[in-house]
């Protein structure tokens, strides 16, 4: 599978997550929901940080619904914003887009507040996600990849931006 397809492919899968009531278009109330879970998940409701990171979604959907030019986007549109606004700007895009919102995961995970994330400050992700001990564990080396046993903001973007771009295989959509 080629880096293009992988992307597309990737983006595709991405979307069917963020379509979180299946009507076949990405709304506000679908990243809403999303970023609830994940702020249930983690077991941050009704924390600053957990309103951190609803507000850092909720910003990620508004740069890509102004950049779509629609609050409703179907897969098509999600698919050419994400592409044009994250994917061909590489770094930039991904700092621009979805830095924010990473930042917000890491503020809310890193428990002892060292500004990065353990292996057992990132479990808890992991098994939001759906991944085994195996997989986890397997995915926080490959993403450490400086082997210091905790992953910063940049790893994370790193591996998140790699991804989407096709350059590493790591399961950060789940299982």
């Amino acid at each position: 599978m080629t880096t293009a397809t992988k992307s597309a492919s990737r983006l595709e899968a991405r979307f069917r997550l963020w379509d979180s009531n299946g009507n076949g278009v990405i709304e506000r109330s679908d990243f809403d929901a999303e970023a609830n879970g994940i702020i249930s998940r983690l077991g941050a409701e009704g924390t600053p940080k957990g309103e951190a990171l609803r507000q850092a979604y909720m910003g990620m959907f508004d740069r890509l619904a102004a950049g779509a030019g629609t609050q409703r986007m179907d897969r098509a549109a999600f698919i050419e914003v994400a592409e044009r606004e994250i994917i061909s700007q590489g770094d930039a895009g991904f700092a621009a887009m979805v830095q924010p919102t990473i930042q917000a995961i890491v503020d809310v995970l890193d428990t002892d507040g060292d500004g990065e994330i353990s292996p057992a400050e990132m479990e808890k992700w992991f098994a939001a996600i759906g991944l085994s001990g195996a997989e986890a564990d397997q995915a926080f080396s490959e993403m450490d990849t400086d082997a210091s046993g905790k992953l910063s903001t940049t790893e994370l973007i790193a591996a998140v931006r790699d991804y989407h771009l096709g350059r590493n295989d790591i399961p950060l959509l789940g299982a």
